[in-house]
């Protein structure tokens, strides 16, 4: 079995957002052909897009996995439902969120699955906790994740002191 580096940005900010980013990492190890290397800190950020909402609670996972990108994807908005993930809008709140950031060095598009993620070099929420535990990471076509993370500098993000089990 080929395993593949892959990083996963986790948010919630429903129903206790530690708790559920926690509960995911934890899932995550579960699934198939697939085991956490590293998690980064938990990070408070601000709501993106629709701004009448509580805060988010943020963290990066650090992947190797055997599942292709679609198999990954699949089971992560599988996992997302089992927290209890409705979508009524774009933007809205959400018990789990789970994104498939960077899958080695690979550049993907299909419907519904777009890689590196195509937002991700632009929030501080999934830079930050990408580089605490990805210093060097480059994103394919775009450029290396620390430089980028300048541009961004100006968006309010909170790592949380606390540890989380």
């Amino acid at each position: 079995m080929t395993e593949h580096k892959v990083f996963v940005g986790l948010g919630s900010n429903l129903a206790d957002p530690c708790a559920q980013v926690g509960q995911a990492i934890r899932e995550l190890s579960a699934l198939p052909q697939t085991r956490v290397v590293c998690r980064s800190s938990l990070y408070r950020s601000a709501p993106v897009g629709y701004l009448d909402q509580p805060d988010f609670i943020n963290a990066v996972v650090q992947l190797q996995t055997g599942l292709s990108p679609r198999a990954l994807l699949d089971e992560l908005l599988a996992l997302e439902l089992r927290c209890g993930r409705t979508r009524e809008f774009v933007n809205a709140p959400r018990t789990l969120d789970l994104d498939v950031l960077l899958y080695d060095d690979v550049r993907h598009h299909e419907h519904g699955l777009t890689i590196p993620h195509p937002q991700m070099h632009l929030r501080a929420f999934v830079l930050q906790p990408l580089l605490e535990i990805a210093p060097d990471v480059l994103i394919p076509g775009i450029g290396a994740a620390a430089e980028l993370a300048l541009q961004s500098a100006d968006q309010k993000l909170e790592r949380l002191e606390h540890a989380f089990e």
